[in-house]
């Protein structure tokens, strides 16, 4: 339904649910004759017409987009001419139909009682009206935020598949001239990966334990380039694998303990991924060997931290944590704190 045909329908509604009121209590005091209700239907009227005259206006100039403080000194003026107008124009309507004499019309308390009533009457039309469009304005200005975000989140999603083809592609060449055989059982270890990182990639958030399915066939990947030389360890505790996280998240940041890590120790070395629950909160830490020096790792500051960082600002906000430092001299220990439920 369009913004229009809202508007007449609240607008017709309304002041006929205000006539029916006053009507109503007319013929509760015993005084509901022919001419009061004419008099009141035509007031209810006056008031339809007036306040959709005043729309007008103020969409003419704008005010919905005024600061709070200048737009309530314009509301009260606004509506304390439309209480005037109101009180003068019911003068009309009561001569015409002769339910009062004349002089009882311009009695100075009567138009200051019926005009002040007319005025608080505009004034909560006024009311409700801004608080309309602001709530609209407001999830105008949500929706608009949610869909850049969801364009972010796309754009650094779609980072992650060239990034890491790319770093295995590099492993399985590697292994081409050392070990055919090996390279073969890689690409169709790397095919596996591909197949349920590519569905995964389609979703906003993925089960934890599809996530450690997928970090577990990439670790085996990695073990086939390094051998003896890298040992890993999954420690994921059965409450949290329901727990739903973005994406090739937890693959990005074990991969980037490889690379910037375990890849350039001669001996090779261990990453281990650790999982929990404390205070509604997904904890998950990946430690691997490897130093990062000076709040950098030993190379450079890498690509899937600076991926993670983005990626949870624009999902969580301040309600997640990041952080990666040294746990002991040959330790790189990655923390990542996500609420339980989004």
């Amino acid at each position: 339904m369009n913004r229009k045909k809202v508007y007449w329908i609240l607008q017709i509604s309304g002041w006929a649910i205000y006539a029916f009121i006053m009507l109503l209590l007319l013929a509760l005091r015993d005084n509901l004759t022919i001419w009061n209700t004419i008099t009141f239907l035509l007031n209810s009227v006056l008031f339809l017409v007036s306040t959709h005259l005043f729309r007008g206006y103020i969409k003419k100039h704008r005010w919905v987009n005024l600061p709070i403080m200048a737009l309530i000194p314009r509301v009260i003026f606004a509506t304390f001419i439309l209480g005037l107008f109101n009180y003068f124009f019911s003068i009309l309507i009561n001569l015409t139909f002769s339910t009062v004499n004349f002089e009882s019309n311009f009695d100075p308390f009567l138009m200051i009682t019926y005009s002040f009533s007319a005025m608080i009457i505009y004034f909560l039309w006024s009311l409700l009206y801004f608080i309309f469009h602001f709530v609209d304005k407001h999830n105008k200005a949500l929706r608009y935020e949610a869909a850049i975000n969801e364009f972010e989140l796309n754009k650094l999603k779609s980072q992650l598949n060239p990034h890491f083809i790319f770093n295995a592609l590099n492993s399985i060449r590697a292994l081409v001239d050392e070990d055919p055989k090996k390279s073969k059982t890689a690409i169709t270890q790397l095919s596996t990966i591909l197949r349920s990182s590519l569905i995964m990639n389609r979703q906003k958030l993925t089960k934890l334990s599809d996530e450690i399915s997928t970090v577990k066939d990439y670790l085996e990947l990695e073990g086939i380039r390094f051998e003896e030389r890298l040992k890993y360890q999954l420690d994921i505790s059965p409450d949290t694998r329901s727990v739903p996280i973005p994406p090739l998240m937890v693959q990005t940041l074990v991969e980037n303990g490889i690379k910037h890590g375990i890849s350039n120790l001669k001996e090779g070395g261990f990453i281990k991924v650790t999982s929990y629950l404390e205070d509604d909160m997904l904890k998950i830490q990946i430690r691997n060997s490897g130093k990062y020096i000076n709040g950098h790792p030993q190379d450079n500051k890498g690509f899937g931290i600076e991926n993670t960082i983005q990626r949870l600002k624009l999902l969580y906000g301040d309600h997640s944590h990041f952080c990666i430092h040294n746990e002991g001299d040959n330790t790189v220990l990655t923390e990542l704190e996500i609420p339980k439920s989004v």
